[in-house]
């Protein structure tokens, strides 16, 4: 597994994967954050096009991300992270309708588990679920980073988040 690291608005992001398909976003803060495991190389080149995605998506310019990707999770989880996939750029939508989505209208702390596992955060955008009245709740990365996420989305993060 190669890594590298970016420098974003959230802070420092680690970016890992093989053979330029990514499998890990590591944020700065909360429980999304992570190391890189002790048979990973270093390479300031590795994942090349999903360093400048990135980019481009924290300066405004970009809505959608077409990468290689590689998550991993239980077929549950990966039915969550395919649903989340879905959520158009700058729109929300709450746990229940993602547990709706994928057939199970019961499951909903289930999807919010699957929710907080995603390897792949802002790629696959969990930030883009909010309870069922709106409200941020739970994000791997922080209240702080789900908010200022959706803020770039918005269009209200502009000038604070050139990069």
């Amino acid at each position: 597994m190669q890594y590298r690291y970016l420098d974003s608005p959230l802070g420092r992001l680690l970016l890992a994967g093989t053979n330029d398909c990514l499998s890990h976003i590591g944020l700065p803060d909360g429980k999304l954050r992570l190391q890189p495991a002790p048979d990973w190389r270093f390479d300031s080149e590795a994942l090349a096009s999903a360093a400048t995605q990135l980019s481009e998506y924290f300066a405004g310019k970009r809505m959608q991300f077409a990468l290689r990707m590689s998550p991993t999770g239980t077929s549950f989880q990966r039915a969550v992270l395919e649903a989340l996939q879905t959520i158009p750029y700058g729109e929300t939508r709450s746990y229940q309708q993602i547990a709706r989505q994928i057939g199970r209208p019961k499951a909903v702390r289930a999807v919010g588990a699957a929710n907080g596992r995603n390897p792949l955060p802002i790629v696959i955008p969990c930030h883009r679920v909010v309870g069922a009245d709106g409200r941020l709740t739970g994000f791997g990365g922080g209240l702080k980073a789900k908010q200022l996420l959706l803020d770039v989305e918005a269009g209200l993060a502009q000038d604070a988040v050139r990069v």
